[in-house]
């Protein structure tokens, strides 16, 4: 194997030279470069990607920190980096929070990313105030994903969860729907991301553009899993009057919530109809309607953002649109998807 050093002999010069000559540095002169380069070719050198990082003062890596990589959106975004950052020459290092304070702490709030990482992404990961400031102790370049916290300076690359949510609950007013449930994310959760916040909210000012108040007894909360959904939809069950729809704040309670439903008798949608948000990979199978957001869109833009500060040279342009500073969130579209578990009430 070609090492630097028969490079460095065949063209005349030091190893160091050679490493700058390569590295396209400005303190090597024409003559110079083109003599090291035609060495390399001769030679057949490659430079090696590791090597060249330690020589830059870079990793050549970068931190993904998420709440819990088992969540649908959560894999599906990391994936979209991991693809960004390998056609970049990047690694990537994940952070998997999974519930756990220990780790959070280790993460946010030591020095454990020192000198491992070049640059950090969040996906909807709420902060504390001890947490921004390790960040910013720690001065890396950073973007967030989804509506976790924000961190100063750092673009934020996410949806509108309440315009989302709003869409979702316009789809079943404009079919007819009044008596509409909302199953929501679970504010005791000590990650809990503000997404299903929003989405409330989004929820509860729709009905109010229609003219309904807003009924706490149609409002249930739980955990973002099929298993919250269901236990969310039997709880609706068990108050009373069943709604003749329900919003749900993620696709996986939706999918739980139809589950619910038919084990109690209900039909889906002839009884009650059932809309999601994500447009997860089983909601056609299952057809549900949801609201579609580009989970891996997100990503890969994210990336991009992150990665062109760092110089990085993208050998796969996937995406083209511009990049925002770090006070202004790039907003990306939803869409109303229709399948089979959204009809109009039997009274209609």
């Amino acid at each position: 194997m070609t090492k630097i050093d028969d490079v460095a002999r065949l063209a005349g010069v030091s190893t160091a030279t050679v490493s700058r000559a390569l590295r396209g540095l400005p303190t090597v002169s024409a003559a110079t470069r083109r003599r090291v380069l035609a060495a390399a070719e001769q030679l057949d050198y490659a430079v090696s990607p590791s090597a060249s990082r330690l020589a830059g003062g870079r990793t050549g890596t970068v931190a993904v920190v998420v709440p819990r990589i088992t969540r649908w959106f959560f894999s599906t975004v990391v994936e979209a980096v991991e693809e960004y950052l390998h056609h970049s020459g990047y690694d990537l290092l994940l952070y998997n929070l999974g519930g756990r304070e220990q780790i959070r702490q280790r993460v946010l709030r030591t020095a454990n990313l020192h000198k491992r990482v070049d640059a950090m992404m969040l996906v909807a990961t709420p902060l504390r105030p001890a947490d921004l400031t390790a960040l910013a102790a720690l001065d890396l370049p950073g973007v967030t994903i989804s509506s976790g916290s924000r961190v100063p300076n750092w673009p934020c690359v996410r949806i509108d969860d309440v315009a989302a949510a709003r869409m979702a609950t316009r789809h079943l007013l404009d079919l007819g729907h009044r008596r509409i449930a909302h199953i929501s994310g679970d504010p005791d959760d000590e990650l809990a991301f503000t997404t299903h916040l929003d989405r409330r909210r989004g929820y509860q000012a729709e009905l109010r553009a229609a003219g309904l108040r807003p009924d706490p007894s149609l409002d249930v909360e739980s955990s973002f899993t099929i298993d919250g959904g269901n236990r969310a939809a039997a709880e609706l069950l068990a108050r009373g009057a069943p709604p003749t729809a329900i919003v749900a704040a993620c696709d996986e309670m939706a999918m739980g919530a139809m589950s619910a439903l038919r084990d109690a008798g209900l039909r889906v949608p002839q009884d009650v109809s059932v809309v999601g948000i994500d447009d997860h990979d089983l909601a056609g199978v299952l057809g549900l309607s949801t609201i579609a957001q580009p989970a891996a869109e997100q990503g890969r833009l994210a990336a991009r953002m992150l990665l062109d500060p760092l110089g990085a040279r993208n050998l796969s342009p996937i995406i083209g649109q511009r990049t925002a500073d770090g006070d202004t969130p790039v907003i990306l579209p939803t869409r109303l998807v229709v399948r089979e578990s959204t009809a109009p009430p039997r009274a209609h």
